[in-house]
């Protein structure tokens, strides 16, 4: 004899409430998990940004928070992005030492590169690594710092070393050298770090002054 407990539709309902619960247990759990592990990805990330921006300013050259002393800025023409792009300042006993700016090279392979680049304040490059791209494994990705010593090139490098013309790979008649295989993709980087150094040229003293409420914007 048939049930209500043993009937078809009854053993339905339960089981979908048991799937219900389940789900909400595992949905409380993984929740559970991720707050717990929230500080770690966050401090990692941190971690990350500082190992970047020490590979293009050198840790010994500045004494205050990196990270904290930033401003936000839009110079599309230079900077080669129409959002606010971070700068991060580096200072020693409280005087400018250096920046580190945020470029997009908009006219990679396939697609933007996002490249960091470290200027002291003297206007010489201390450093540049790229952060972030899609350039075709084996050629272009020989702008990454891990793949070759391409990107170590510009350290030292100047607005007057070499001259504008000389901002070029040799093949347009410039002085960086070209990848194996590849020369859109260093053409795109070697213009945009020299776009980085005029911007930083025009805005030096700006880019040290005290963060205001709203992200700057350069309209030379």
């Amino acid at each position: 004899m048939e049930t209500a407990s043993t009937s078809p539709q009854y053993q339905m309902i339960v089981a979908g409430w048991l799937l219900a619960a389940s789900a909400l247990l595992g949905a409380g759990v993984m929740a559970l998990v991720n707050w717990h592990s929230m500080p770690l990805i966050v401090e990692n990330e941190r971690l990350d940004l500082l190992r970047s921006l020490n590979a293009v300013i050198p840790e010994r050259a500045y004494d205050n928070d990196i990270l904290s002393d930033t401003r936000k800025v839009v110079a599309h023409e230079l900077l080669g992005s129409t959002e606010p792009s971070t700068v991060f300042r580096a200072r020693k006993a409280g005087a400018p030492a250096a920046a580190a700016l945020t470029v997009v090279a908009p006219n990679g392979y396939t697609g933007p590169i996002v490249i960091l680049v470290g200027v002291s304040y003297d206007g010489r490059i201390t450093g540049v690594r790229v952060v972030k791209h899609r350039e075709t494994p084996g050629l272009g990705d020989g702008i990454e710092a891990h793949r070759s010593h391409w990107i170590e090139g510009f350290k030292g490098k100047s607005l007057v070393n070499p001259q504008a013309a000389g901002w070029k790979v040799k093949r347009d008649g410039g002085e960086f050298d070209q990848l194996t295989g590849a020369t859109i993709t260093p053409r795109a980087v070697v213009g945009a770090v020299h776009k980085a150094l005029q911007y930083f040229e025009q805005n030096r003293r700006e880019l040290f002054l005290p963060v205001e409420s709203h992200a700057v914007k350069d309209e030379q």
